[in-house]
């Protein structure tokens, strides 16, 4: 009887088999170098935001776009500049937006401000505890007369949040949406923004102003790390086969 041998060595791949698998590994090589190369120009691009908002946030005030640039506003552009506003508060056009903040759930208080001009911007003078939400709990802080506001210029917030959509009918607001706060109270001529008020103290202590949260998730470089990494794991991969496949090659010899 022969002995069948156990220790034979397998064949080595075709060559042809050996190309496209290589092949495979270098084209996934090429995607994840290129996914880390897109987040280090996501990283440039967050950290000259982060430079431009910093820049806005602590530059003197200036006056509020008027009629003639509301068309041109954007977030690039506009959002988090540091701007006043004077006119007098249409108290009775105030609307509260449920808030979770620093000081706890509660709303913001988002009052319409009418200026000379008869144009109307929506200022967020601040935050109130849920008890406080009614204003006739809290009318010292209800503003009469010629009014100055300096805070942070915000972009419009439509339809309402990701999981709760702002219902007007029930007075129901989840997110700042000043086009149907403006139809809901039958506003016209309003600026397509709305703004933070400062920290500036209102009578009675409330609404608080002040409590604007800039902050910008940056992970872009530890996405880059990731992504280049993987990218070495997979050529040297493709080389680590190439290698196999010669010993292989050799020992079938």
């Amino acid at each position: 009887m022969t002995d069948i041998p156990t220790d034979s060595p397998e064949k080595p791949r075709s060559t042809l088999t050996l190309a496209i698998w290589v092949i495979l590994l270098l084209l996934l090589t090429a995607l994840l170098i290129g996914l880390g190369t897109w987040q280090m120009k996501r990283l440039s691009w967050k950290l000259d935001l982060i430079a431009r908002v910093d820049a806005r946030v602590h530059a003197p005030p200036v006056a509020a776009p008027g009629p003639a640039e509301w068309s041109a506003i954007n977030a690039s552009g506009y959002e988090y500049k540091r701007v006043r506003a004077t006119g007098t508060f249409l108290n009775d056009k105030e609307t509260q937006v449920y808030a979770s903040t620093a000081l706890g759930p509660g709303y913001w208080v988002l009052t319409p401000m009418r200026e000379a001009d008869g144009t109307v911007v929506v200022i967020n003078r601040g935050f109130v505890p849920t008890a406080k939400r009614n204003p006739d709990t809290r009318p010292a802080g209800e503003l009469a007369g010629e009014t100055t506001v300096t805070g942070l210029l915000r972009i419009n917030e439509p339809k309402g949040t990701l999981l709760r959509s702002n219902v007007p009918a029930g007075e129901r607001w989840y997110s700042r949406d000043v086009s149907a706060i403006a139809d809901a109270r039958g506003l016209q001529n309003v600026a397509p923004y709305f703004i933070d008020a400062d920290d500036t103290k209102n009578p009675g202590d409330l609404p608080v102003g002040g409590l604007t949260q800039i902050a910008f998730h940056n992970s872009h470089l530890v996405y880059a790390i990731t992504w280049y990494g993987l990218a070495l794991i997979t050529l040297g991969l493709a080389g680590y086969l190439i290698r196999f496949e010669r010993q292989r090659a050799k020992a079938g010899r």
